[in-house]
């Protein structure tokens, strides 16, 4: 039976609704920072949310997720599925019942919700927050060709439900004829934008990272992996610094390439120039009290939540045309620029958005954030109905 036609029970009145969320890890990242929001915004009496993650380590983000009542499934080995099934359906029976399993897993989303379906757990959502198969026409090898088509096809016959955070995504996952089943839609992540609105005293921010208050700052915030791009962040930084002769670059985030690129800016020259300030708590304190622009050159992504986030603090951004359009909110902060076009160009054009900048973007562009899609409201809202209709 296609489980489109499933017809999803009511969980008991005097319970609160069960969501088990699946993910690689409850560490600082786009998708994992948003389902941090949504746990401490959902009104948790009735909505309880535990989170299946497939490392065996902790994550930055289990404590505060525990604090708030979650429990922290560790399903570890997704290489050996026949050993994921059995530690999964056995942490199901353990810890159950749920009501919802909603999975961000991107294709092994299809062995997730498969197995949901095999323990009688009515709602199971499918969620796409890539769109990898965008990022430059990658080689994939036959292998994985055919776990890719193995994946979709169990995605679309056990998924009851399908998000994606851009339409980009959701062709990735779901088929270039998404829109064509009910089942599928795009739900923008919703953002908390409470901390942007609090004081922010710049210059003892920029002075907990060695940064002279009068210099121009030129921010990133991201894992240090292939697709954020830091290789060519570091060829436009180069080409500002060649024009301003005050220009600082700072990078957020941690990640397998951090020693790479640390190396790389080395070799080039622009270590006193570049702070590389980890993974923070504090994002955006840093966006605001730090940042006076924002380069964001992508290979691809299922939505670039942080530009969302500098939009919020009032930032000019270049980023690139990689980046889905949705994300793009306060169009007079933005140029979008193919990556085609050399490092000079990109310099220029941040430098002129700079130029142009005026404070008083800062605050209409925080109040139009909050007007969106991405408000923090409107998104639980979506899915409270998603998790009990």
């Amino acid at each position: 039976m296609n489980a489109s036609s499933d017809s999803p029970s009511k969980p008991a009145a005097d319970r609160p609704v069960r969501v088990l969320h699946v993910l690689g890890q409850l560490r600082r990242g786009g998708v994992e920072t948003w389902l941090m929001h949504v746990l401490r915004h959902i009104d948790r009496e009735r909505f309880a949310m535990d989170f299946l993650v497939h490392a065996s380590a902790p994550g930055q983000y289990d404590a505060e997720a525990q604090r708030l009542g979650s429990q922290i499934l560790h399903c570890p080995a997704p290489r050996r599925p026949w050993r994921y099934a059995r530690r999964f359906r056995m942490l199901l029976q353990e810890h159950g019942p749920y009501d919802v399993v909603h999975s961000h897993v991107y294709h092994y989303s299809g062995l997730v919700l498969r197995l949901a379906q095999q323990a009688g757990v009515p709602r199971r959502i499918a969620h796409s927050h890539t769109a990898q198969d965008a990022g430059g026409g990658q080689t994939i090898s036959p292998l994985r060709e055919l776990y890719w088509r193995l994946a979709r096809q169990w995605i679309h016959r056990y998924a009851t439900r399908g998000l994606a955070c851009s339409r980009d995504a959701a062709r990735s996952l779901f088929g270039n004829a998404w829109q064509s089943d009910p089942r599928w839609q795009t739900l923008p992540y919703g953002v908390d934008f409470e901390p942007f609105e609090q004081p922010v005293d710049r210059p003892a921010v920029r002075g907990e990272l060695g940064i002279p208050d009068d210099a121009l700052v030129v921010g990133h915030v991201g894992t240090f992996s292939a697709v954020k791009n830091h290789a060519f962040f570091i060829q436009v930084a180069e080409q500002i610094r060649q024009r301003r002769d005050d220009a600082w670059f700072l990078l957020v985030g941690d990640g397998p390439l951090r020693g790479e690129i640390e190396s790389e800016v080395a070799r080039r020259g622009l270590a006193d120039r570049f702070v590389f300030a980890g993974s923070r708590d504090d994002v955006p304190r840093i966006l605001r009290g730090a940042m006076d622009a924002f380069l964001f050159p992508s290979l691809y992504e299922g939505l670039g939540l942080v530009l969302v986030e500098a939009q919020a603090a009032g930032l000019p951004a270049v980023y690139s045309d990689r980046v889905p359009a949705e994300a793009a909110v306060v169009e007079e902060l933005l140029c979008p620029l193919s990556l085609s076009q050399p490092a000079s160009e990109w310099a220029e054009r941040l430098l002129g958005l700079v130029d142009a900048r005026s404070d008083k973007y800062r605050q209409a562009a925080l109040e139009r954030l909050k007007q969106s899609d991405f408000d923090i409201a409107q998104c639980i809202g979506r899915l409270e109905k998603l998790y009990t209709h």
